[in-house]
């Protein structure tokens, strides 16, 4: 099992901007693709971006595309989501996951990935 702690959360205004971070241990970090989900008041979670073990791959919801960007470095086992131009449709508990892969694809579904993280609350305000 991988261990995943999420930080830098919280409430911003609606174009503004926050840095999610998540941070791994107990298992080798690069042997998983890492994502982001998120989950609003009422909703299912969803997915909202993935990279790959290299960090050579990533994939976005459509939702977050050009306005998200994720990264990780390896060597500090953490992976890293920026977000700009935040709306108040953004407004969710966002999960770290981990997905312990062979080979350096990416997956955007639930499924994909057993080990997740406590959630970090990201509010936006209209």
């Amino acid at each position: 099992q991988v261990q995943l702690v999420e930080s830098g959360g919280g409430l911003v205004q609606a174009g503004g901007s926050l840095r999610l971070s998540c941070l791994a241990s107990g298992r080798t970090f690069s042997n998983y693709a890492m994502g982001w989900f998120r989950q609003a008041p009422g909703k299912e979670r969803e997915f909202v971006a993935t990279i790959s073990r290299s960090g050579g791959r990533t994939y976005y919801a459509d939702s977050v595309k050009s306005r998200f960007t994720i990264s990780r470095d390896n060597a500090k086992n953490t992976v890293v989501m920026q977000m700009n131009s935040l709306k108040p449709e953004d407004t969710a508990v966002y999960y770290c996951a981990a997905d312990y892969r062979l080979d350096d694809n990416t997956c955007s579904s639930y499924g994909c990935y057993k080990n997740w993280g406590q959630g970090s609350q990201v509010t936006v305000s209209s």
